[in-house]
């Protein structure tokens, strides 16, 4: 499945992944300084969430487009049925 962000979407995504990026740089650096495990936990999991939340994003993006293209496409019950497998696989993924 290709995904095709709209600019606005893909600013918020883009900027979602680099909060993450600075989280985990912030979380490398604080356990090469021995910092309490609270403070490392509490860091990785902001990491986690912003990367979920940005994965999420994309799947939303996707299924818009993919019912987007399927209406198009006169809905045909084979291509609707890979639709949702694909979707379902890939939301587990994040689970």
């Amino acid at each position: 499945m290709d995904l095709t962000l709209a600019a606005e979407e893909m600013k918020a995504v883009l900027n979602r992944l680099r909060r993450a990026q600075g989280q985990i740089a912030g979380v490398i650096k604080m356990i090469e300084e021995g910092r309490s495990c609270d403070e490392v936990v509490t860091q990785l999991a902001a990491a986690s969430r912003a990367l979920d939340r940005a994965g999420f994003a994309i799947i939303a993006t996707g299924l818009e487009h993919c019912m987007t293209e399927a209406e198009g496409e006169g809905d045909t019950a084979m291509s609707r049925e890979q639709m949702r497998s694909r979707l379902e696989k890939l939301f587990l993924s994040l689970a």
